[in-house]
């Protein structure tokens, strides 16, 4: 959705607990947080690969959770982006400054290796999609996230 602003009252009369947009739409960040917050919900921003974490530092103190993406959205089953753990471990520290209960969601390329990866860079919430249902065991593969 390039202009999630626009979106907002209708996904919280569909019963929205939480709404994430990427900082890098076209709306007003900073008026998308505060409409999802005036709606009741709990705001959450995302942010693609080529995006800098420090462009989501100012909304920090402002959402409940960040997901970085590890894959270029649009598609499953692509290669996890290791160097985005770099972003994670930035966007960690500095919520840690001003908002250390802020979440942080990484979404894409994730398995048992890479979940490791991720919580080890600061990562809280895990999107494992191709993994788990292209595995032959959903719940082995449930567990083997776990730990």
């Amino acid at each position: 959705i390039s202009e999630p602003y626009d979106y907002i009252d209708s996904f919280a009369k569909a019963g929205a607990d939480l709404i994430s947009f990427h900082v890098e739409s076209n709306s007003d960040v900073e008026k998308t947080i505060e409409k999802i917050k005036s709606a009741g919900v709990i705001p959450a921003l995302v942010i693609k690969p080529k995006t800098p974490a420090e462009e989501v530092f100012p909304y920090l103190n402002k959402v409940a959770m960040v997901l970085v993406m590890t894959v270029e959205p649009g598609f499953g089953g692509q290669s996890f982006m290791s160097d985005m753990m770099e972003k994670v471990s930035k966007i960690r520290a500095k919520a840690n400054e001003v908002n250390p209960e802020l979440m942080i969601q990484v979404d894409g390329g994730v398995d048992k290796n890479t979940a490791k990866i991720c919580i080890t860079a600061g990562a809280d919430v895990l999107v494992s999609g191709s993994y788990i249902f292209g595995a032959q065991s959903i719940d082995d593969a449930i567990a083997s996230l776990r730990g």
